[in-house]
């Protein structure tokens, strides 16, 4: 093809870098490390697209070491000039200190269940005999005790189908790469050499005999940024060693895809394999298992749709589709002839997205209504048992368990209400409380309510705000807008210690569900992908100007806020509207959308995003709004702290770096562009306690503090400004 990328490297080094220096009477004023540009070109389609900062992306580097340290030291000498930092990680660190407890299941002869203490940087697993109840429990698995620093979390726990063996996942310094152990439950010995090279896997027993995992070839060079892009399943059985496993699906030609999962049916009759080559849309296989001689059959030739099976009666099998269905269905056939030709409907597709689980004989069916949950309950002929009574309006979680089981746990939070546990009966639908945190924090004191604003095309969003009760609506409200907008993610409410820390501070707390993410089904989140992804941003931006208008808030007292997507969501608004807010906090960003799917799996969000290299078209579109890309020289952009990890194997940090060189470079106004970049963990999930804490301190610190707050806005509207 005449349309490829060629790329240009040529070094020319300009200048080194040099330590900073922060003026203790005028902690605002940041001299910032010189960062050295690379005279790096790249021509995409004839135009070309200069990249002074592409040298960052090489984690292996001494150089990019040392540039990462000054830059910390930067951030943190700024930061500990913040009077109330301290404060504010006294009063985290005491919210977060309460008991916090997961559901209990029943593996083998005991009863499981998750606890924290309060401050315990991973959560622990204890067990008791089933009928003797929680306080018998004993300590089964403690991941504090993995690393001193809590730094190696628990990645996934599971076990053989009479419990008598565990086999579960470690993830080191927040990488998606895993290590997995398997070991006697009973005795809580280690009795395998580890399997090493584990990556984007569940892990999924046959029997007691052994499990399946997927992983993918180690890449060469870093295995934190190389690009990764063919996925294999594989089995292991007990005894063998690792290079033994057998290769299941994936090696050849016909089955390169990006991500694959196989697991097996609760009755060990079918291995279930689902391949993709992007985030959304799968292939779907089934095998036979009590065959040794059959062959993987086809349910889903194609990535057209998202397909799962739920579950299966012999040779029935249940599946949940958003095929011909854009909100999902529940669809039977057998598994002799599987294709979609021979789909029956089940459960049809309404106009609220569904989720389905099952448990106890019955399917769950869990709808969003306008982002909140209503759940219902099916017989496995499609006879709908009764709507479920829930605790109030928010987001439920759970709703599942294996066939044999009479009851069953589920979760229930929202914005104000921390999550409580409810034990529910199958058969007569009684829900019962079974958990509820003792936290200090009084919900009574809130409220939070949902309104609907026009985007810039016409659309209807909503929108759920939370707060004080009482508050004054005159436009000096602290306030963090937060979004995602991606990957048919759906933001449903859930109550957070740190929201709650922000909220005691007199801060309004907004989450709005933008196009692109998973709250109105398939439609939504196509209208906010490839060549509609800019809805995403003027979904964020209507919203930021609904705050304003409604005196909730102004540009002087608004943050934006977003994760992963939700960093190219922030990314992308403060450079298109600078003027709009006061404070920028991109995290683990995807930030330069010329270069994503160069690294690790990253061309596996083509879905969403499209790639530079597919068309003309789409290399304009992605550097129209590409936040790396629209940095301007002299642009007063607003105070922006951008934050990243070291480990990040998923949005590699190098996004959030070169992000943060630009606009060091380009800021034309004199609030602080810094980047706090957190050693040893990822992309988020497993970060320890500690971290964390300290991590939203300093948010909040640097976002309350660039608003011109000297003490902390305690009661409402009293913060002293500068």
């Amino acid at each position: 093809m005449k349309k490829l990328m060629l790329p240009i490297f040529t070094a020319l080094v300009l200048v080194g870098c040099n330590n900073s220096t922060i003026s203790k009477n005028q902690p605002n004023i940041v001299t910032y490390p010189n960062t050295k540009k690379v005279d790096t070109v790249t021509n995409y389609f004839g135009t070309q697209v200069k990249d002074p900062y592409r040298w960052l992306e090489d984690d292996m580097s001494e150089e990019t070491a040392g540039w990462v340290e000054d830059q910390n030291k930067t951030t943190f000498e700024y930061l500990e000039n913040i009077p109330f930092r301290e404060e504010l990680k006294e009063r985290l660190t005491t919210l977060w200190n309460y008991e916090k407890v997961g559901a209990p299941f029943k593996e083998g002869d005991y009863s499981y269940f998750y606890k924290n203490d309060g401050l315990q940087n991973q959560y622990v697993i204890y067990r008791y005999k089933t009928g003797q109840g929680p306080d018998k429990a004993e300590v089964f698995l403690d991941p504090n005790t993995f690393a001193e620093d809590g730094t190696i979390s628990l990645g996934g726990l599971s076990f053989s189908d009479n419990g008598s063996l565990a086999a579960y996942s470690i993830s080191e310094g927040g990488s998606d790469w895993r290590k997995v152990l398997v070991m006697n439950a009973q005795s809580k010995e280690i009795i395998e050499d580890t399997i090493v090279d584990v990556k984007f896997s569940g892990i999924s027993w046959l029997k007691n005999e052994g499990f399946y995992y997927s992983s993918y070839d180690k890449p060469k060079g870093s295995e934190l940024s190389a690009k990764t892009d063919q996925h294999k399943l594989y089995y292991h059985k007990l005894g063998a060693s690792q290079k033994e496993d057998q290769l299941i699906f994936g090696g050849t030609p016909e089955q390169k895809h990006r991500y694959v999962g196989g697991r097996t049916t609760q009755d060990n009759k079918y291995l279930i394999v689902s391949a993709s080559v992007s985030t959304s849309g799968n292939k779907l296989f089934i095998k036979d298992l009590s065959d040794p001689k059959s062959r993987f059959i086809a349910v889903q030739k194609d990535t057209d749709s998202d397909t799962s099976v739920i579950d299966n009666v012999g040779s029935k099998l249940y599946l949940v589709t958003n095929r011909n269905a854009p909100n999902k269905k529940v669809v039977t056939v057998d598994a002799t002839s599987p294709g979609p030709e021979n789909w029956e409907d089940l459960i049809e597709e309404t106009q609220n997205v569904l989720r389905a689980s099952t448990g106890g004989g019955y399917i769950f069916a869990n709808y969003m209504e306008d982002a909140v949950s209503v759940i219902k309950q099916y017989a496995y002929d499609g006879t709908k048992v009764r709507e479920v009574a829930l605790p109030g309006v928010g987001s439920v979680g759970g709703f599942g368990a294996k066939k044999q089981e009479t009851s069953l746990y589920y979760s229930f939070t929202n914005y104000l209400t921390p999550g409580s546990i409810y034990s529910y009966e199958i058969s007569s639908g009684v829900s019962e409380l079974y958990k509820k945190p003792n936290i200090d924090f009084n919900s009574d004191n809130y409220q939070s309510k949902q309104i609907f604003y026009t985007s810039k095309d016409g659309t209807k969003v909503p929108m759920i705000i939370t707060h004080k009760k009482g508050i004054v609506l005159d436009g000096t409200n602290p306030t963090i807008l937060y979004g995602y907008g991606g990957f048919n993610i759906s933001l449903t409410p859930s109550f957070s210690i740190t929201n709650a820390v922000w909220m005691e501070q007199g801060g309004v707390y907004a989450v709005a569900n933008l196009r692109g993410g998973g709250e109105y089904g398939k439609k939504w989140h196509d209208a906010g992908t490839k060549l509609q992804k800019q809805n995403v941003f003027d979904d964020f931006i209507g919203a930021a100007e609904y705050l304003i208008a409604e005196k909730y808030t102004s540009s002087d007292y608004l943050a934006i806020r977003g994760g992963s997507n939700g960093g190219l969501l922030v990314g992308a608004t403060m450079t298109q509207r600078p003027d709009l807010i006061k404070v920028a906090l991109p995290a683990v960003g995807v930030l330069d959308m010329l270069r994503y799917h160069t690294f690790t799996a990253g061309a596996g969000w083509a879905y969403d995003y499209g790639t530079a290299q597919q068309s003309k078209e789409m290399f304009e579109y992605l550097k129209a709004y590409s936040p790396v890309h629209n940095v301007t020289l002299g642009t007063k952009y607003p105070a922006t702290m951008v934050t990243t990890g070291d480990h990040d194997d998923r949005v590699v940090p190098a996004h959030s770096f070169k992000f943060a060189a630009q606009l060091q470079e380009k800021q034309g106004g004199p609030a602080p562009v810094l980047i706090r970049i957190e050693t040893d963990a990822g992309h988020g999930a497993g970060t320890p306690v500690s971290k964390t804490i300290a991590q939203y301190a300093d948010i909040y610190g640097f976002t309350l503090y660039n608003m011109g707050y000297k003490v902390l806005p305690k009661n409402i509207n009293d913060g002293v400004k500068q």
